[in-house]
């Protein structure tokens, strides 16, 4: 197995995607790395490299403020552009990036291509829940406008990832909507919801935003739009209230001494919500395994990512997800 890392994409690169794939490197011997990206600056992370890691160099970079389909075409020999044509040529099992987002979507479309049944692909990520567990949310922005054949396609995605990648036995889907009654919503979801009654899938209803974190569900379906201003309310409330914890039990004595008594629970409670133990965010729908890690990831959030990307390529889940779809046809299409 072999995995292709762009570690020149994110805030924290080279440096921290390098470390990270030194550190899966030694961890699992059976899997091979490459690392693209400038080599000086990989040599001067990790001059000494374990044996299942290479460097494949290029200067070229796609910057995060780049214009992503035209990035992607101009530079073909940018860091992420080359992990995503390894996954092509069948040099890869999978490519992992933390750069930009729009141009790791463009480039997977443009160099791989969709698979057969699914028209707009969607970008997972796992958002964090009060019981630990995470839940599976499709599409967190790849695509904008969605239509209810699209929305079903990335269900059965979703719970193809769910079960063989996070390990949910038999994944329950919810359908994100303003309220719980089937004749909620708009004509996107309302137009939705019967035919996910009629998928072959465990469809557990409507779900309103404030439920999804509860772990009800473990697959959560919505248009890209509203997927990423969900993804982005619950960064910023995540963050916004360590910032206020922080402040709280610093803010004298008798505040310090009442952390020291809970803060094997505090410490709990943040490790629930740190996006470092749910790993990076598939691609789901193109013809290869693409993984998209947040663009902060610490050095224990690319380890993460990186052991899914692993557990994804050893799953053969494109395999499963093509006998799925094909299985689905006639609840894919219009």
């Amino acid at each position: 197995m072999r995995i292709a890392i762009d570690v020149m994409g994110g805030d924290l690169a080279p440096r921290v995607p390098v470390l990270a794939a030194v550190h899966s490197a030694q961890e699992r011997k059976d899997v091979s790395f490459v690392l693209i990206g400038r080599e000086a600056d990989i040599r001067a992370t990790a001059p000494v490299l374990p044996a299942n890691v290479e460097i494949r160099h290029t200067d070229a970079v796609i910057a995060s403020d780049d214009e992503p389909v035209r990035a992607v075409r101009r530079k073909p020999d940018a860091s992420l552009a080359l992990a995503v044509q390894m996954v092509r040529d069948g040099t890869a099992d999978v490519m992992m990036s933390a750069g930009n987002t729009g141009a790791l979507v463009a480039s997977s479309l443009l160099i791989l291509g969709r698979l057969e049944g699914i028209d707009r692909p969607a970008l997972a990520p796992v958002l964090p829940t009060f019981d630990g567990t995470g839940v599976l949310l499709l599409d967190a922005g790849a695509t904008m406008d969605a239509h209810p054949h699209n929305l079903v396609q990335y269900a059965y995605m979703g719970v193809a990832y769910s079960k063989y990648v996070l390990g949910v036995p038999e994944p329950r889907v919810g359908l994100v909507n303003v309220g719980t009654e089937s004749t909620k919503g708009n004509a996107l979801t309302k137009e939705t919801f019967p035919l996910f009654e009629q998928a072959r899938f465990r469809f557990v209803g409507n779900v309103e935003a404030r439920d999804v974190l509860d772990g009800g569900i473990d697959v959560a379906v919505c248009d890209g739009f509203v997927g990423n201003v969900m993804l982005k309310l619950v960064e910023g409330v995540g963050l916004g209230i360590f910032r206020e914890l922080k402040q709280l039990f610093t803010a004298n004595l008798a505040a310090k001494l009442a952390a020291g008594m809970v803060k094997s629970g505090l410490r709990g409670f943040r490790n629930r919500f740190d996006y470092a133990e749910y790993g990076g965010a598939p691609f789901l729908g193109v013809a290869g395994g693409c993984i998209k890690a947040h663009g902060s990831s610490n050095e224990r959030a690319w380890v993460t990512a990186i052991a899914r990307a692993v557990k994804f390529a050893e799953q053969d889940l494109l395999s499963k997800i093509r006998t799925d779809l094909a299985e689905n046809q006639h609840n894919l299409q219009p």
